[in-house]
């Protein structure tokens, strides 16, 4: 099957370059990329929450796909959204954790913004013809006293719409509760992040970045483009702030309501492609979250673990794939194939015969038939994880496991050296309940390995360091 793919998609990339000018609208299939903030594998009512109504975006993995194996390739925001983006590790470009002020970046040992060399699914696309935009949440460079980093523009994108953690135009959240009178305005200090800021009502943020996708969209059919588009929603981060009639009692009630009202928001973008019969039939939908919930607010499911942590309920994403005239099946659950975040920018670029950019070596594979459901393939290579270096303790958890790798149907982790090694069995232990590294230690070796020598090859963060810091 893998074979079968590459082959596919070196020849998709061949009809690229032979057919040399950008396609018209009809001839390339459009893409909306909806990344999620903070959200747990099983918030979904459609993956098994009994608290959360999520009925639109049930809708539309009735009529596609739900994968129940799919990562994103780090617990927490900045490095996942590097992954989603590039299609490579984000420790290649030393995006490990959240980006903060200069002082913390420098000292976990990172990067101060993702390299614009970075190779952009978004850029690739965009010199292949496609409109391409950016709404929401961007945490790739530009937040706190972090104001010389490049705009979002840098990055293959025409137009875009962000936060308070990126550069350029932004909607800046003002927050109202139950009794007060007057809203209250937080990281007021980005307007100096990009002219063009606005603020708006934080319960109403996600229905500006639709509204400002929409017309980026209906600006591209005008233009006969294809489109890639990104809406990154702030929810469901925390603080929480629905609406106020809509407001709710302790952590897990607001966040509830949170969900519930951007799965209302961003119906209006499902809308307006499932009542067009143009977008409709050449248009793919793919939604996910960024890594797992904050404990108390979101939930898992059957996971163990939270933001932040390498067990799966940091790690593991609900994900959710919707284009009638691609995908196969209706209501069709993928429970088998292993793949990740990663895989995502190769695939893409395979779908829309895209050509790769010249020299780079992805870290994903292109897994279209998987995607579309006309395959249960998984990826071929492991998934490699490295802990946020920040992150060694977490919610109570002490000494959290540093490294992490799944392969077929193990899940290994352990300490950067090695040391502590945890293996479980996913297919008889998916809520990691059992060690049974004593019991497989030729399976360890193997893993450590891999792992170790994966980890070593990657330009190192501060983890190790900042733990003894911690410690002393």
């Amino acid at each position: 099957m893998k074979n079968r793919q590459l082959t596919k998609y070196a020849l998709l990339v061949m009809l690229a370059g032979i057919c040399g000018a950008p396609a018209r609208a009809a001839e390339k299939p459009n893409i909306i990329l909806v990344f999620i903030d903070d959200m747990g594998w099983g918030d979904f009512s459609c993956f098994g929450d009994k608290d959360a109504k999520t009925p639109n975006i049930d809708r539309l993995a009735g009529e596609g796909i739900r994968f129940e194996q799919f990562y994103v390739n780090s617990p927490i925001c900045s490095p996942s959204r590097t992954a989603i983006s590039t299609g490579q590790y984000p420790q290649r470009w030393r995006i490990t954790s959240y980006l903060e002020n200069r002082k913390s970046n420098t000292r976990r040992g990172m990067a101060q913004w993702l390299d614009p060399k970075a190779p952009m699914l978004a850029r690739s696309l965009q010199q292949a013809g496609y409109a391409t935009g950016h709404f929401g949440k961007w945490h790739m460079g530009g937040q706190r006293d972090v104001d010389d980093a490049p705009a979002i523009t840098e990055y293959g994108f025409d137009e875009s719409l962000t936060n308070f953690e990126g550069m350029g135009p932004k909607l800046l959240p003002l927050t109202l509760k139950p009794g007060q009178e007057e809203p209250g305005r937080i990281w007021g200090d980005a307007e100096r992040l990009g002219e063009g800021f606005r603020w708006m009502l934080r319960s109403e943020i996600t229905s500006g970045f639709v509204d400002e996708a929409l017309g980026f969209i209906d600006r591209a059919v005008a233009a006969d483009k294809p489109f890639y588009v990104n809406v990154w929603p702030d929810d469901v981060h925390s603080p929480y702030w629905p609406p106020v009639a809509k407001w709710g009692n302790g952590k897990r009630e607001l966040y509830l309501s949170v969900l519930q009202e951007a799965d209302s928001q961003l119906n209006k973008l499902f809308e307006r492609v499932r009542n067009d019969k143009k977008l409709r039939d050449n248009t793919l939908i793919i939604i996910c979250s960024d890594n797992g919930p904050e404990q108390g607010a979101g939930t898992a499911g059957p996971f163990k673990g939270y933001k932040g942590q390498l067990y799966e309920g940091g790690t593991r994403s609900s994900l959710v794939v919707w284009g009638p005239r691609f995908t196969v099946g209706h209501d069709t659950v993928n429970r088998t194939s292993v793949f990740s975040a990663i895989d995502l920018t190769p695939t893409l670029l395979a779908f829309t015969g895209t050509p790769a950019v010249p020299g780079v070596t992805y870290d994903g594979e292109p897994l279209v038939d998987t995607l579309l459901g006309k395959s249960e393939a998984s990826r071929s290579k492991p998934i490699f994880f490295r802990r946020p270096p920040d992150r060694d303790s977490i919610y109570g958890v002490e000494n959290l496991p540093d490294l992490a790798v799944r392969y077929g149907r193990w899940k290994f982790m352990c300490e950067y050296d090695g040391s502590n090694p945890e293996l479980y069995d996913m297919e008889k232990d998916r809520s990691e309940t059992t060690n049974v590294a004593d019991e497989n230690m030729d399976v360890v070796r193997k893993l450590r390995q891999q792992l170790i020598e994966w980890h070593e090859s990657m330009p190192p963060d501060n983890g190790a360091d900042f733990v003894k810091k911690q410690d002393s």
